[in-house]
């Protein structure tokens, strides 16, 4: 047996334990059209399709391939990836653990659907050096616009999002920057990711980079530390698009400095930005003024939280994408109903419940029924978390309760018929909210910390002896939890 038929035997098992390890989906994605080119000297000459591809190996399957290489063959040092028709590129060195390093190689993470997946092409399309450098945050391919479920909650955003993702490149941008907000599992990464997809399969050449805030944090600290900061700035604002997505963790005076910067370079040069976040820029209190007050100036859109409707849209497409999936199942519609009645906080939370029913019936054979609801949601309904309430919507209720305007809430006027509402208001913005005294008396008309203390501690006063405030305002509170 030559030695050439002996390396192919190795490779084969090697795919076959990694197959049966990491399960048919995840090995048909990302190793089927792996190739074994060469093992020579300790080294394993591995060869794949796009820089994508090798990427994502670099960064998710490097020990998990280096240890069932070295269980077939103990004198495996490294594994070398290469792009198949690539020209003059340096392959990727997988090292086994323990092994001097090589020099890094620049990775870039973000994915496109306009991967060439034949043999003799080169990375997906639009890929470019300052992407490489900048090495963006993996996208699922699941959050498309194709399953993205629209509704009354989300139809700005959703029309928003899928006009930036068509732009072509070099037009103008319409909303610059396209700000995002709502609460956890409404749909913002959702979206942040179907324009990446969407951009990147109609406008192949378009520069594309999505990012989380943290993973900027992380490449920003990176370059400092490796000197290559210059060239880190200026890859970033080499970009067409740039996505970033849940601001509100983007820390650091220096890093939301360069953040800043990047904002104004790219803006200026007509380079799209979409940012999201979990509250609206005016709430970011720990981001600079600058930084609030540019996020601000471009179409800021929120997420509403979902209606039944919305909800029962949700799970009836997941129903008939697991229907489609598994013949013969049956997802009765009261079912549906009963589920997007009782878990009414975010789409993840419906998703868990979705997955728990089908987790139930796959593993059980127990057909999906109203009882079999109440057995598996008893854990997920019991430690529902409550609704987030906002200072704008308590603003919003005492306003309209009282029949004063916002605008009167949060000006110096000191009527009666304003200071007591004001007063109630910021009352509720305390045993509701987790705001901090500075933070509610700037969201009231900047007023300092000692205002908004003493109107809580006369609201707490006059409750103990008028039994109807104390009604009323336990009324409001319950209109601003529901």
């Amino acid at each position: 047996m030559t030695l050439e038929q002996t390396g192919e035997d190795h490779w084969k098992r090697v795919k076959q334990k990694l197959r049966r390890e990491l399960g048919e989906d995840v090995f048909s994605s990302w190793f089927a059209s792996v190739d074994l080119e060469e093992r020579s000297n300790g080294t394993v000459h591995l060869s794949v399709p796009t820089r994508f591809l090798k990427s994502w190996i670099q960064s998710h399957y490097r020990e998990r391939l280096m240890s069932v290489w070295q269980g077939e063959c103990e004198d495996v040092q490294q594994i070398e990836l290469t792009v198949r028709g690539a020209i003059r590129q340096r392959p990727t060195r997988l090292q086994r653990p323990g092994a001097p390093k090589s020099i890094p190689v620049r990775q870039a993470q973000v994915p496109t659907a306009g991967v060439e997946a034949s043999a003799g092409t080169t990375s997906f399309k639009g890929t470019t050096e300052s992407e490489d450098l900048l090495g963006g945050s993996p996208l699922d391919a699941r959050l498309t616009f194709d399953s993205f479920v629209i509704g009354g909650c989300n139809t700005l955003a959703h029309a928003a999002a899928k006009q930036v993702a068509e732009a072509p490149k070099g037009a103008p941008a319409t909303f610059n920057p396209l700000y995002l907000h709502a609460s956890v599992g409404l749909g913002k990464t959702h979206l942040l990711q179907a324009i990446a997809w969407h951009a990147r399969e109609r406008t192949p050449e378009r520069r594309v980079l999505y990012l989380t805030a943290e993973r900027f944090m992380y490449r920003f600290v990176a370059a400092l530390k490796n000197q290559s900061a210059i060239a880190f700035k200026d890859a970033l604002r080499d970009i067409d698009l740039l996505l970033i997505d849940d601001l509100q963790f983007l820390q650091g005076k220096s890093i939301q400095q360069e953040f800043c910067h990047t904002l104004n370079s790219l803006i200026d040069g007509a380079r799209q930005v979409v940012v999201a976040s979990d509250r609206p820029p005016v709430e970011l209190e720990s981001l600079d003024e600058r930084v609030r007050s540019r996020l601000a100036g471009g179409l800021v859109a929120e997420i509403a939280d979902l209606d039944s409707e919305m909800r029962r849209a949700i799970l009836l497409n997941r129903a008939r994408a697991a229907m489609g999936k598994h013949p013969g199942l049956d997802i009765p519609d009261p079912v549906l109903d009963h589920v997007a009645r009782i878990v009414s906080s975010n789409g993840r939370d419906l998703d868990g419940a979705f997955n728990r029913l089908m987790a139930h019936n796959q593993l059980t054979g127990a057909p999906i029924t109203l009882d079999m609801v109440d057995t598996a949601l008893r854990d997920l309904l019991r430690n529902k978390e409550p609704k987030r309430v906002r200072i704008e919507d308590i603003q919003r209720i005492v306003s309209k309760h009282f029949n004063v305007s916002r605008a009167d809430l949060l000006s110096s006027r000191r009527t009666r018929v304003i200071v007591r509402p004001r007063q109630i208001a910021m009352y509720l913005a305390k045993i509701l909210t987790p705001r901090s005294l500075p933070e509610i008396g700037r969201r009231f008309g900047g007023r300092d910390h000692t205002t908004v203390l003493h109107a809580v501690r006369k609201i707490e006063d006059l409750i103990k002896t008028d039994q109807a405030l104390h009604q009323e305002i336990e009324s409001l509170r319950r209109e601003a939890e529901e």
